[in-house]
């Protein structure tokens, strides 16, 4: 059913292009994630990470 929806929407053509570049804006996407982490306040990000939050406890 979505894939009728798309085809009258967008067309054959633009979906067949889209799948052969998910795997890449996948890849690139998880790069861009992991370089916004490392070049900005790491912590900031990783405070929302359930499991590394609990390794950087703050002692006041």
């Amino acid at each position: 059913m979505v894939q009728k929806i798309l085809n009258t929407l967008v067309g054959a053509k633009y979906i067949s292009i889209l799948r052969a570049w998910v795997p890449n804006l996948v890849g690139w996407g998880t790069v861009g994630g992991v370089g916004l982490v490392h070049f900005t306040d790491w912590r900031l990000i990783l405070d929302y990470v359930p499991y590394i939050n609990g390794k950087f406890v703050k002692e006041e």
